[in-house]
């Protein structure tokens, strides 16, 4: 991997990982057009491992941007601030089914589901779902209402966190599933996108550490091992593109997430699911298209 291609990756994670759009399925169109994804099993299996440990930068970002709601969760599970705990508690509830599904139904999402007509197919299904909620909304006058973030119950918070269980499906967004959940159960839009952002945090910091820690198939030894995730990765692309990713990552979700909040606040959710459907569309046609 050139340091053009980890930056490029980069940026691309950092952008689309908490619009609703889907970070995976922008990474995977963006590796097979530049060839990562190519190199056999190896090849494959590191490019992935990459494209998830990436996912580092968009975690420091909103710990950045939010460092005071992370301090307050902190201050509650040390007792020192019951909103805090919460809050904290609510996060944790909301990771919990995803983090069960994902380790019993890992194996199967990567052998089945990381494909291009996968991702297109959830592209153009979460499209449908974005304009679909934005109606519904709007027919029942919620646009710009709802409850605040502290007013969120564990039972809504078990909710959003089924409802992220769906992002497993590459294309599908994991963004889009929290944020449409929190919409759903009755949290106001900001209020929606700031615990799908602080979810996304412990999601996206669990997904990371699985896929560089979790065992994998040894080509060489013939034996399971240990960090293969992260073995893979580094011997293929060593350190240099990794740091420049996690940066590059960084910064634009910094950029992204900043201007989300403020977007969402007075334009609601409809451009992102015309956004998704023109693209699978796209995508979709180009994989058809008869090769030269």
């Amino acid at each position: 991997m050139e340091s053009w291609q980890a930056i490029i990756l980069g940026v691309i994670e950092g952008i689309t990982e908490y619009l609703p759009i889907s970070s995976t399925g922008h990474l995977l169109v963006a590796e097979h057009l530049m060839g990562i994804d190519q190199g056999g099993a190896t090849g494959k299996a590191a490019s992935d491992t990459f494209a998830i440990c990436i996912q580092g930068g968009a975690i420091l970002a909103v710990l950045g941007l939010y460092y005071k709601r992370v301090l307050q969760m902190i201050r509650g599970v040390l007792g020192q601030d019951s909103e805090g705990l919460k809050l904290a508690i609510s996060i944790v509830i909301g990771f919990l089914p995803a983090a069960v599904i994902g380790v019993l139904c890992n194996d199967w999402i990567e052998a089945k589901l990381f494909g291009m007509w996968p991702v297109v197919f959830a592209w153009v299904t979460g499209g449908i779902l974005i304009i679909a909620a934005t109606t519904w909304r709007k027919r029942k006058h919620t646009e710009h209402g709802g409850m605040e973030l502290m007013e969120l119950t564990w039972k809504m918070a078990l909710i959003i966190g089924l409802m992220q269980c769906v992002a497993m499906w590459p294309g599908t967004s994991r963004s889009l599933m929290t944020i449409v959940g929190g919409l759903l159960v009755g949290l106001s839009v900001k209020a929606a996108v700031e615990y799908s952002f602080l979810l996304g945090v412990l999601t996206l910091t669990a997904a990371t550490a699985k896929k560089a820690v979790w065992k994998v198939h040894d080509l060489d030894t013939a034996y399971d091992v240990w960090f293969g995730g992260a073995k893979l990765m580094w011997n293929h692309y060593g350190a240099v593109p990794l740091l420049l990713g996690i940066i590059a990552a960084t910064v634009s979700a910094a950029i992204a997430v900043k201007w989300l909040v403020s977007y969402l606040q007075s334009h609601g959710l409809a451009v992102f699911g015309w956004y998704r459907i023109i693209l699978g569309l796209a995508i979709g046609g180009w994989l058809l298209w008869p090769a030269p």
